[in-house]
Protein backbone atom coordinates (compact mmCIF):
# COMPACT_ATOMS: atom_id res chain seq x y z
CA UNK A 1 0.00 0.00 0.00
CA UNK A 2 0.93 3.32 -0.47
CA UNK A 3 1.63 5.87 2.37
CA UNK A 4 1.55 9.81 2.55
CA UNK A 5 0.24 12.10 4.92
CA UNK A 6 -1.55 14.28 2.87
CA UNK A 7 -2.95 11.52 0.71
CA UNK A 8 -3.51 12.06 -3.22
CA UNK A 9 -3.93 15.36 -4.38
CA UNK A 10 -5.42 16.57 -8.15
CA UNK A 11 -2.17 17.96 -10.10
CA UNK A 12 -2.09 21.64 -11.21
CA UNK A 13 1.02 21.55 -13.88
CA UNK A 14 1.90 20.10 -17.47
CA UNK A 15 0.29 16.79 -18.22
CA UNK A 16 -2.51 17.43 -15.85
CA UNK A 17 -4.54 14.14 -17.38
CA UNK A 18 -1.68 11.68 -16.56
CA UNK A 19 -1.22 13.07 -13.20
CA UNK A 20 -4.55 12.86 -12.88
CA UNK A 21 -4.79 9.31 -13.70
CA UNK A 22 -1.98 8.44 -11.14
CA UNK A 23 -3.92 10.24 -8.36
CA UNK A 24 -6.67 8.00 -9.24
CA UNK A 25 -4.70 4.95 -9.56
CA UNK A 26 -3.30 5.84 -5.97
CA UNK A 27 -6.37 6.13 -4.44
CA UNK A 28 -8.21 3.19 -5.34
CA UNK A 29 -5.06 1.17 -4.33
CA UNK A 30 -5.37 2.84 -0.69
CA UNK A 31 -9.20 2.75 -0.16
CA UNK A 32 -10.56 -0.06 -2.60
CA UNK A 33 -12.92 -1.15 -2.72
CA UNK A 34 -14.24 2.60 -3.52
CA UNK A 35 -16.85 4.01 -5.89
CA UNK A 36 -15.91 6.95 -8.28
CA UNK A 37 -17.76 8.96 -5.88
CA UNK A 38 -15.74 8.47 -3.25
CA UNK A 39 -12.67 9.25 -5.21
CA UNK A 40 -13.82 12.67 -6.48
CA UNK A 41 -14.91 13.52 -3.42
CA UNK A 42 -11.41 12.82 -1.82
CA UNK A 43 -9.37 14.13 -4.35
CA UNK A 44 -11.46 17.32 -5.46
CA UNK A 45 -11.07 16.19 -8.98
CA UNK A 46 -15.27 16.35 -10.51
CA UNK A 47 -17.29 13.65 -11.24
CA UNK A 48 -17.36 13.92 -14.70
CA UNK A 49 -13.28 14.09 -14.64
CA UNK A 50 -13.73 10.94 -12.23
CA UNK A 51 -15.64 8.80 -14.72
CA UNK A 52 -13.25 9.86 -17.46
CA UNK A 53 -9.88 8.97 -15.86
CA UNK A 54 -11.83 5.64 -14.60
CA UNK A 55 -12.83 4.71 -18.23
CA UNK A 56 -9.06 5.14 -19.25
CA UNK A 57 -8.15 3.02 -16.48
CA UNK A 58 -9.91 0.40 -16.92
CA UNK A 59 -9.28 0.04 -20.24
CA UNK A 60 -5.72 0.30 -19.44
CA UNK A 61 -6.48 -2.38 -17.34
CA UNK A 62 -5.36 -1.12 -13.84
CA UNK A 63 -8.96 -1.14 -12.50
CA UNK A 64 -11.52 -2.85 -12.48
CA UNK A 65 -15.17 -3.28 -11.42
CA UNK A 66 -16.20 -5.23 -8.66
CA UNK A 67 -19.97 -5.19 -8.28
CA UNK A 68 -22.12 -2.93 -6.18
CA UNK A 69 -22.41 -1.67 -2.83
CA UNK A 70 -25.29 -1.37 -0.65
CA UNK A 71 -23.81 -0.27 2.45
CA UNK A 72 -24.21 3.38 1.77
CA UNK A 73 -27.12 6.17 1.51
CA UNK A 74 -28.56 6.63 -1.82
CA UNK A 75 -28.46 3.81 -4.85
CA UNK A 76 -25.88 1.37 -5.02
CA UNK A 77 -22.47 2.35 -5.84
CA UNK A 78 -20.30 0.41 -9.08
CA UNK A 79 -17.51 -0.28 -6.78
CA UNK A 80 -13.81 -0.35 -7.89
CA UNK A 81 -10.47 -2.45 -7.09
CA UNK A 82 -7.15 -2.52 -8.72
CA UNK A 83 -6.69 -4.82 -11.67
CA UNK A 84 -2.91 -4.72 -13.49
CA UNK A 85 -3.27 -8.66 -13.55
CA UNK A 86 -1.88 -8.54 -17.52
CA UNK A 87 1.43 -6.71 -16.10
CA UNK A 88 4.54 -7.74 -14.08
CA UNK A 89 7.38 -5.66 -12.48
CA UNK A 90 10.52 -7.66 -12.31
CA UNK A 91 12.94 -7.41 -9.03
CA UNK A 92 16.35 -8.99 -9.19
CA UNK A 93 18.67 -8.89 -6.10
CA UNK A 94 22.77 -9.72 -6.75
CA UNK A 95 24.46 -10.13 -3.50
CA UNK A 96 27.80 -12.28 -2.20
CA UNK A 97 26.48 -15.90 -2.13
CA UNK A 98 23.04 -15.66 -3.85
CA UNK A 99 20.60 -14.43 -6.60
CA UNK A 100 17.53 -13.97 -5.73
CA UNK A 101 14.46 -12.67 -8.58
CA UNK A 102 10.71 -11.67 -7.56
CA UNK A 103 8.24 -10.76 -9.81
CA UNK A 104 4.78 -9.26 -8.51
CA UNK A 105 1.59 -7.63 -10.35
CA UNK A 106 0.36 -4.18 -10.13
CA UNK A 107 -1.43 -4.98 -6.93
CA UNK A 108 1.74 -6.09 -5.46
CA UNK A 109 0.48 -10.30 -5.66
CA UNK A 110 3.99 -12.03 -6.11
CA UNK A 111 3.82 -13.81 -9.04
CA UNK A 112 7.16 -15.68 -8.32
CA UNK A 113 10.34 -15.82 -6.29
CA UNK A 114 13.19 -17.57 -7.27
CA UNK A 115 16.72 -17.84 -5.32
CA UNK A 116 19.76 -19.69 -6.37
CA UNK A 117 23.36 -19.29 -5.26
CA UNK A 118 25.82 -17.45 -6.60
CA UNK A 119 29.54 -17.04 -5.94
CA UNK A 120 29.39 -13.14 -6.47
CA UNK A 121 32.61 -12.39 -3.70
CA UNK A 122 34.55 -14.19 -6.23
CA UNK A 123 32.86 -13.47 -9.90
CA UNK A 124 33.93 -11.44 -12.61
CA UNK A 125 31.63 -8.47 -12.94
CA UNK A 126 31.21 -10.13 -16.82
CA UNK A 127 30.55 -13.74 -14.84
CA UNK A 128 27.74 -11.53 -12.83
CA UNK A 129 26.05 -9.81 -15.70
CA UNK A 130 26.00 -13.14 -17.55
CA UNK A 131 24.17 -14.69 -14.13
CA UNK A 132 22.03 -12.14 -13.86
CA UNK A 133 20.94 -11.94 -17.66
CA UNK A 134 20.89 -15.75 -17.46
CA UNK A 135 18.52 -15.45 -14.17
CA UNK A 136 16.42 -12.40 -15.87
CA UNK A 137 15.74 -14.75 -19.23
CA UNK A 138 13.89 -16.99 -17.11
CA UNK A 139 11.71 -14.81 -15.43
CA UNK A 140 10.95 -12.99 -18.84
CA UNK A 141 10.08 -16.23 -20.47
CA UNK A 142 7.91 -17.21 -17.45
CA UNK A 143 5.92 -13.61 -17.97
CA UNK A 144 5.43 -14.55 -21.53
CA UNK A 145 4.01 -17.81 -21.04
CA UNK A 146 1.76 -15.79 -19.00
CA UNK A 147 1.18 -13.29 -21.41
CA UNK A 148 1.88 -10.73 -18.48
CA UNK A 149 3.80 -7.10 -20.27
CA UNK A 150 6.69 -6.34 -18.52
CA UNK A 151 6.73 -3.05 -17.01
CA UNK A 152 10.57 -3.03 -16.16
CA UNK A 153 13.50 -4.89 -14.36
CA UNK A 154 15.40 -3.44 -11.36
CA UNK A 155 18.54 -4.98 -10.01
CA UNK A 156 19.58 -4.37 -6.47
CA UNK A 157 23.29 -4.32 -5.97
CA UNK A 158 25.00 -3.97 -2.46
CA UNK A 159 27.18 -1.15 -2.87
CA UNK A 160 27.38 2.69 -4.80
CA UNK A 161 25.00 3.02 -7.50
CA UNK A 162 25.08 6.33 -9.74
CA UNK A 163 21.70 7.49 -10.99
CA UNK A 164 22.64 6.17 -14.57
CA UNK A 165 22.38 2.61 -12.81
CA UNK A 166 26.76 2.42 -13.17
CA UNK A 167 28.03 0.90 -9.36
CA UNK A 168 30.80 2.60 -8.52
CA UNK A 169 31.72 0.63 -5.79
CA UNK A 170 31.07 -2.56 -4.38
CA UNK A 171 33.53 -3.87 -2.15
CA UNK A 172 31.89 -6.97 -0.95
CA UNK A 173 31.49 -8.29 -4.48
CA UNK A 174 35.11 -6.77 -5.94
CA UNK A 175 33.26 -4.36 -8.07
CA UNK A 176 34.77 -0.79 -9.32
CA UNK A 177 32.90 1.43 -11.71
CA UNK A 178 30.72 -1.13 -13.42
CA UNK A 179 28.17 -0.23 -15.96
CA UNK A 180 25.55 -2.55 -14.31
CA UNK A 181 22.40 -1.16 -16.36
CA UNK A 182 23.87 -0.81 -19.63
CA UNK A 183 25.63 -4.15 -19.77
CA UNK A 184 22.41 -6.00 -18.88
CA UNK A 185 20.88 -4.14 -21.15
CA UNK A 186 22.85 -5.17 -24.00
CA UNK A 187 22.87 -8.80 -22.78
CA UNK A 188 18.97 -8.98 -22.69
CA UNK A 189 19.31 -7.45 -26.47
CA UNK A 190 17.33 -4.56 -25.76
CA UNK A 191 14.29 -5.70 -23.91
CA UNK A 192 11.93 -2.68 -24.57
CA UNK A 193 11.29 -2.00 -20.65
CA UNK A 194 13.35 0.32 -18.54
CA UNK A 195 16.20 -1.89 -16.72
CA UNK A 196 17.33 -0.23 -13.74
CA UNK A 197 19.93 -0.78 -10.95
CA UNK A 198 19.66 0.73 -7.50
CA UNK A 199 21.64 -0.06 -3.88
CA UNK A 200 20.12 -2.63 -2.19
CA UNK A 201 19.27 -1.07 1.04
CA UNK A 202 17.63 1.54 -0.73
CA UNK A 203 15.41 -1.28 -2.28
CA UNK A 204 14.53 -3.10 0.89
CA UNK A 205 13.51 0.17 2.48
CA UNK A 206 10.79 0.43 -0.48
CA UNK A 207 9.60 -2.62 0.14
CA UNK A 208 8.96 -2.72 4.10
CA UNK A 209 7.54 0.96 3.46
CA UNK A 210 5.42 -1.00 0.59
CA UNK A 211 4.57 -4.30 1.93
CA UNK A 212 5.76 -4.25 5.79
CA UNK A 213 4.02 -4.14 8.91
CA UNK A 214 5.51 -0.71 9.54
CA UNK A 215 4.41 1.14 6.13
CA UNK A 216 2.45 3.71 8.00
CA UNK A 217 6.13 5.28 9.43
CA UNK A 218 6.43 8.27 7.17
CA UNK A 219 10.15 8.07 8.46
CA UNK A 220 12.03 4.79 8.13
CA UNK A 221 15.47 3.05 7.73
CA UNK A 222 16.23 0.23 6.92
CA UNK A 223 19.53 -2.14 7.72
CA UNK A 224 20.67 -5.03 5.62
CA UNK A 225 21.99 -7.65 7.11
CA UNK A 226 24.85 -9.16 4.83
CA UNK A 227 28.12 -9.44 5.11
CA UNK A 228 28.10 -5.73 4.33
CA UNK A 229 25.62 -3.34 6.25
CA UNK A 230 23.74 -0.72 4.42
CA UNK A 231 20.98 1.31 5.52
CA UNK A 232 17.61 2.70 2.81
CA UNK A 233 16.12 6.18 4.34
CA UNK A 234 12.70 6.74 3.90
CA UNK A 235 11.93 9.89 5.23
CA UNK A 236 8.67 12.24 4.87
CA UNK A 237 7.83 9.10 2.84
CA UNK A 238 10.12 9.18 0.52
CA UNK A 239 13.37 7.56 -0.17
CA UNK A 240 16.05 9.83 0.10
CA UNK A 241 19.24 9.24 -2.23
CA UNK A 242 21.89 12.36 -1.63
CA UNK A 243 22.75 14.70 -3.93
CA UNK A 244 24.68 11.98 -6.22
CA UNK A 245 22.91 8.48 -4.72
CA UNK A 246 25.20 7.47 -2.48
CA UNK A 247 23.50 7.80 0.71
CA UNK A 248 22.81 5.14 3.83
CA UNK A 249 26.26 3.63 3.47
CA UNK A 250 26.08 3.24 7.28
CA UNK A 251 28.30 0.16 7.34
CA UNK A 252 31.35 2.73 7.50
CA UNK A 253 30.35 4.26 10.44
CA UNK A 254 33.77 4.21 12.46
CA UNK A 255 32.83 2.42 15.67
CA UNK A 256 36.44 1.05 16.67
CA UNK A 257 39.44 3.12 15.15
CA UNK A 258 41.38 0.17 16.45
CA UNK A 259 38.86 -2.59 15.38
CA UNK A 260 39.13 -5.23 12.44
CA UNK A 261 40.03 -4.18 8.95
CA UNK A 262 36.71 -3.43 6.81
CA UNK A 263 37.11 -4.17 2.94
CA UNK A 264 36.72 -0.52 2.45
CA UNK A 265 40.45 -0.04 3.31
CA UNK A 266 39.37 1.74 7.11
CA UNK A 267 39.38 -0.18 10.33
CA UNK A 268 36.81 -0.56 12.85
CA UNK A 269 33.37 0.45 10.67
CA UNK A 270 30.41 -1.10 11.51
CA UNK A 271 29.89 -3.60 9.28
CA UNK A 272 33.76 -5.03 10.45
CA UNK A 273 32.58 -4.99 13.53
CA UNK A 274 28.76 -5.84 13.51
CA UNK A 275 28.03 -7.41 10.02
CA UNK A 276 27.69 -11.26 9.34
CA UNK A 277 31.35 -11.54 8.03
CA UNK A 278 32.44 -10.13 11.77
CA UNK A 279 29.79 -12.84 13.71
CA UNK A 280 31.54 -15.64 11.11
CA UNK A 281 35.11 -14.24 12.13
CA UNK A 282 34.38 -15.85 15.77
CA UNK A 283 32.39 -18.17 15.34
CA UNK A 284 32.89 -20.10 12.18
CA UNK A 285 36.02 -18.40 10.74
CA UNK A 286 36.58 -21.45 7.93
CA UNK A 287 32.87 -19.79 6.55
CA UNK A 288 32.99 -18.82 2.70
CA UNK A 289 31.10 -16.21 1.57
CA UNK A 290 28.86 -19.47 -1.27
CA UNK A 291 27.68 -20.60 2.43
CA UNK A 292 26.28 -18.04 4.63
CA UNK A 293 22.72 -19.14 4.84
CA UNK A 294 23.47 -22.57 6.03
CA UNK A 295 26.12 -20.81 8.56
CA UNK A 296 23.91 -18.26 9.67
CA UNK A 297 21.42 -21.32 10.53
CA UNK A 298 24.14 -23.46 12.57
CA UNK A 299 24.52 -19.95 14.65
CA UNK A 300 21.01 -20.08 15.33
CA UNK A 301 20.96 -23.44 16.76
CA UNK A 302 24.00 -22.99 18.85
CA UNK A 303 22.49 -20.14 19.99
CA UNK A 304 19.57 -21.63 21.26
CA UNK A 305 21.68 -24.27 22.74
CA UNK A 306 23.20 -21.83 24.75
CA UNK A 307 26.62 -21.91 23.30
CA UNK A 308 29.25 -19.16 25.07
CA UNK A 309 31.15 -18.12 22.69
CA UNK A 310 28.35 -17.59 19.97
CA UNK A 311 25.63 -15.61 22.65
CA UNK A 312 28.91 -13.61 23.82
CA UNK A 313 29.67 -12.48 19.65
CA UNK A 314 26.21 -11.98 19.47
CA UNK A 315 25.55 -9.96 22.16
CA UNK A 316 29.03 -7.68 21.09
CA UNK A 317 27.65 -7.15 17.94
CA UNK A 318 24.53 -5.91 18.63
CA UNK A 319 25.82 -3.40 21.08
CA UNK A 320 28.00 -2.78 18.49
CA UNK A 321 24.64 -2.11 15.29
CA UNK A 322 22.72 -0.33 18.77
CA UNK A 323 26.22 2.23 18.37
CA UNK A 324 25.23 2.76 14.87
CA UNK A 325 21.19 2.84 15.08
CA UNK A 326 21.87 5.48 17.74
CA UNK A 327 23.86 7.64 15.30
CA UNK A 328 20.83 7.41 13.00
CA UNK A 329 18.27 8.23 15.73
CA UNK A 330 20.44 11.45 16.96
CA UNK A 331 20.82 12.40 12.97
CA UNK A 332 17.55 11.39 11.22
CA UNK A 333 14.94 10.68 13.99
CA UNK A 334 13.06 7.75 12.37
CA UNK A 335 10.07 6.23 13.67
CA UNK A 336 11.42 2.75 12.89
CA UNK A 337 14.60 0.87 12.17
CA UNK A 338 14.44 -2.07 10.57
CA UNK A 339 16.68 -4.81 10.62
CA UNK A 340 16.68 -7.29 7.51
CA UNK A 341 18.73 -9.72 5.91
CA UNK A 342 20.16 -12.43 8.01
CA UNK A 343 19.91 -10.03 10.64
CA UNK A 344 16.02 -11.12 11.24
CA UNK A 345 16.89 -14.67 12.04
CA UNK A 346 19.87 -12.86 14.71
CA UNK A 347 17.41 -10.84 16.26
CA UNK A 348 16.78 -12.95 19.19
CA UNK A 349 20.28 -12.44 20.48
CA UNK A 350 21.30 -9.56 18.83
CA UNK A 351 17.70 -7.06 19.59
CA UNK A 352 18.60 -6.97 22.94
CA UNK A 353 21.99 -5.43 23.20
CA UNK A 354 21.15 -3.16 20.39
CA UNK A 355 18.38 -1.34 22.22
CA UNK A 356 20.06 -0.80 25.05
CA UNK A 357 23.16 0.83 23.34
CA UNK A 358 20.57 2.93 21.05
CA UNK A 359 18.61 3.99 24.58
CA UNK A 360 22.21 4.61 25.84
CA UNK A 361 23.60 6.98 23.07
CA UNK A 362 20.59 8.44 21.84
CA UNK A 363 20.74 12.11 22.75
CA UNK A 364 16.93 12.75 22.74
CA UNK A 365 14.53 10.63 26.25
CA UNK A 366 13.57 7.16 24.85
CA UNK A 367 16.06 7.52 21.81
CA UNK A 368 13.63 9.61 20.12
CA UNK A 369 10.76 7.30 19.59
CA UNK A 370 12.71 5.37 17.30
CA UNK A 371 11.79 1.50 17.59
CA UNK A 372 13.96 -0.89 16.72
CA UNK A 373 12.68 -4.40 15.06
CA UNK A 374 13.10 -7.09 12.85
CA UNK A 375 11.96 -7.46 9.12
CA UNK A 376 8.99 -9.61 8.56
CA UNK A 377 9.86 -9.77 4.70
CA UNK A 378 13.08 -12.38 4.53
CA UNK A 379 15.63 -12.65 2.27
CA UNK A 380 13.97 -11.27 -0.53
CA UNK A 381 13.29 -7.86 0.41
CA UNK A 382 15.52 -6.38 -1.70
CA UNK A 383 14.65 -7.89 -5.09
CA UNK A 384 10.92 -7.09 -3.80
CA UNK A 385 12.21 -3.81 -3.68
CA UNK A 386 12.75 -3.65 -6.94
CA UNK A 387 10.13 -4.81 -8.18
CA UNK A 388 8.05 -2.03 -6.09
CA UNK A 389 10.10 0.49 -7.26
CA UNK A 390 8.65 0.11 -10.80
CA UNK A 391 5.07 -0.11 -9.00
CA UNK A 392 6.12 3.11 -7.68
CA UNK A 393 6.82 4.84 -11.17
CA UNK A 394 3.08 3.73 -12.15
CA UNK A 395 1.86 5.25 -9.06
CA UNK A 396 3.78 8.72 -9.91
CA UNK A 397 2.14 8.82 -13.45
CA UNK A 398 4.12 7.07 -15.62
CA UNK A 399 1.35 4.32 -16.98
CA UNK A 400 1.77 1.90 -19.30
CA UNK A 401 -0.15 2.41 -22.57
CA UNK A 402 -3.51 1.44 -23.39
CA UNK A 403 -3.67 -2.53 -24.84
Amino acid sequence: MINTHTGPQPADFADVRATNLAVVLRFVRQNAPCSRADIAASTGLNKATVSSLVADLIDRRLLRETGLSENRVGRPATMLVLDGSPYAAIGLEANVDYLTAVAVDLAGTELLSWRRTFPGATATPGQAVAAIAALARRVLNRMDKEARQVLGLTVAVPGLVDVSGSVRIAPNLGWRDVDLAGDLTKALRDPGFPVLVDNDANLAALAEHRFGPHGAAGDLVYLTGEIGVGAGVIMDGRLRRGGRGFAGEVGHIPIDSAGPECRCGRRGCLEAVAGLGAVLRHTAPDATPAELEPEVDEIVRRARAGDPVVLATLDEAGRALGKGVAVLANVLNPQVVVLGGYYAALTPWVLPAAREELARLSFAPEAGGTELVASTLGYGASALGAAARLLDSIDSGRLPATG
